[in-house]
């Protein structure tokens, strides 16, 4: 999908917060989360809008608060609709073609966007690129049928459904080839850490909630020199450093990849 953006995008957060459903957040601190995930992609959080529904509509939202949507992106100028749920390709066409020419995400495209801009690491490009293309696959009909509603001009054409299927396989293909690379890279991985089981080298692993200060921390128990900021997601490839205790022992201690609601499936399994 092509859109031209001058400054940073102004964005409208929308969530539901569905009758019986047990989450570990109120639907207040999710949004507040998804907001900031939103600042930590460049963008700028115009306003919020929420719903509390038996279930999900077809378009997320029920239609009374869809046309309440569409008055404050018209009143506000917005360009961008990030929803806090993952978004079926069905609800995404439809929201889109209500919404006419606004770009309409949800929170696992923002995610996947974020990882796409910090990973550093060869292995962690590759799991970032493979989490990317198994999300789009089942989305890349609606991707076409968007740009044909936006008119003409370069990049706007759709291309008809021939070419769709031309992608898919493109897509699969190189799923396929991304799964190929990162076992290869994992084989590779697995007997550096068998040898270092046999070395006797313990391993300590800072793990919890993104943004949490694991960077820091580890920053200052080994002068790692590791990217820490005020940020989401800026660690994303794990970090070993050496330690040597109090009692002259050694240890390994790693920084990890944070944890955050909502986290999309394809992305736990790639990291």
């Amino acid at each position: 999908m092509v859109y031209t953006n001058h400054g940073p995008e102004r964005v409208l957060l929308v969530g539901v917060d569905l009758f019986g459903r047990k989450t570990h957040l109120s639907i207040q601190d999710s949004m507040k989360e998804l907001g900031e995930l939103t600042l930590s992609a460049g963008a700028v959080v115009v306003g919020t809008l929420t719903q509390k529904l038996s279930r999900h509509s077809h378009y997320y939202l029920g239609q009374g608060k869809l046309e309440e949507l569409k008055e404050l992106i018209d009143k506000n100028s917005i360009s961008t609709v990030i929803c806090d749920d993952e978004l079926n390709p069905n609800q995404q066409q439809n929201l889109e073609k209500v919404l006419e020419k606004v770009k309409v995400i949800d929170r696992t495209a923002l995610i996947l966007d974020i990882f796409a801009s910090r990973a550093q690491t060869h292995e962690g490009r590759l799991q970032v690129d493979l989490a990317q293309h198994e999300y789009l696959l089942p989305r890349l009909a609606g991707q076409w049928s968007h740009l044909e509603r936006l008119g003409g001009g370069i990049g706007t054409r759709g291309p008809g459904e021939t070419q769709i299927e031309t992608d898919r396989r493109l897509i699969r293909n190189r799923i396929l080839k991304l799964k190929k690379e990162l076992k290869s890279i994992r084989t590779h991985r697995n007997l550096y850490r068998e040898r270092r089981r046999r070395s006797g080298v313990e391993v300590v692993g800072l793990v919890g909630y993104t943004n949490a200060g694991k960077s820091t921390l580890l920053n200052t128990l080994t002068k790692a020199g590791v990217a820490a900021e005020d940020k989401l997601f800026m660690t994303l490839d794990p970090v070993t450093r050496k330690l040597q205790l109090p009692n002259s022992k050694q240890i390994l201690i790693t920084d990890t990849v944070g944890f955050i609601q909502k986290l999309p499936t394809t992305l736990v399994a790639a990291f």
